[in-house]
């Protein structure tokens, strides 16, 4: 367990907020990164000052800590936020699976916005599966330190039923999304192209982001083309397009570091970000360093700082 005596939140705090202005914006999403990892009320309460407030959401999600309720239903009332923003926040509660999230997700399930509509009836069926006793047995920790909005199927392991289950408008989005989380478990190469398929939908845009998603935590370089196009076409909306471009910053493969410097300017500011910081994260996967979220290692190197003089 995490000593949290030995935490200096103030340094994350600053280094979040860049209160000095001397931090990157891939420093930044590092910190806010690590704060997700520790999870206690006081990380959380950090974390919800950041100015990536669909990040935010996404980390207090992962945290399984209850402190955060009120600043995700905050989020998910409030139309003036970005869609993608909202969609953040709503999937966030589905991943804590706490029932009294069902009455607010049952009001945005009926949202003018798709996205928002999509997100929410996803959460609700991750809420009633989570506490239903009878999938206990089918309940497990995820291999990719993560919290799913959908558990993989166990139907079947056949890369082809899957495929056909994922890419299926009709099906439920909570069923297409168990058959995606089965591909990757599977992590095939044919399990990743076959998940690449599913960038091809045009049901919906909840969807194709999510597939983007798992793709960036297959780091499989035969997604590279697939992601690539979604980054590369200005029609898709931006909530795909981010992820597509941290997904490639995840795979880190060679041609991956010139796809994403050629849209680090994007006009989008989401997709401009996101490519910056996927450059951090491919900078990162092409190195020795131990782990992404280094804000404690780094509040050491500060602390020594301090102390030397250097």
């Amino acid at each position: 367990m995490l000593d949290t005596s030995k935490i200096n939140y103030q340094y994350l705090e600053d280094a979040l907020l860049n209160t000095t202005g001397e931090f990157s914006l891939a420093e930044r999403f590092r910190a806010l990164f690590t704060l997700k990892n520790i999870g206690d009320e006081k990380s959380i309460d950090i974390a919800a000052k950041g100015k990536f407030v669909h990040e935010v959401a996404y980390c207090i999600g992962q945290t399984g800590n209850r402190h955060g309720n009120a600043i995700l239903e905050e989020v998910l009332k409030d139309e003036n936020q970005h869609v993608m923003v909202r969609h953040e926040a709503a999937e966030a509660m589905g991943a804590l699976g706490f029932i009294e999230f069902l009455p607010i997700l049952s009001i945005y399930a009926k949202d003018q916005d798709k996205a928002i509509v999509d997100t929410c009836e996803l959460a609700i069926d991750r809420i009633n599966y989570v506490n239903d006793p009878a999938n206990k047995k089918e309940i497990h920790d995820s291999a990719y330190s993560s919290v799913d909005p959908a558990p993989p199927s166990q139907e079947s392991k056949d890369v082809k039923v899957l495929m056909n289950k994922l890419i299926d408008p009709k099906l439920a989005l909570f069923k297409r999304y168990r058959a995606m989380f089965a591909l990757r478990e599977i992590g095939t190469d044919e399990a990743v192209l076959a998940l690449c398929e599913g960038l091809k939908d045009t049901s919906s845009a909840l969807f194709r982001h999510e597939v983007c998603y798992v793709l960036g935590q297959l780091q499989n370089p035969a997604s590279v083309p697939a992601l690539s196009a979604s980054l590369r076409n200005r029609n898709e909306v931006h909530m795909v397009r981010h992820e597509a471009a941290e997904a490639l910053g995840s795979v880190a493969s060679p041609e991956v570091f010139e796809i994403l410097n050629e849209y680090k300017n994007d006009p989008e500011q989401v997709v401009a970000e996101s490519c910056i910081v996927a450059l951090d994260m491919f900078e990162y996967e092409n190195s020795n360093a131990f782990q992404y979220a280094d804000g404690l290692e780094k509040q050491n190197m500060h602390s020594l700082k301090l102390a030397t003089g250097n």
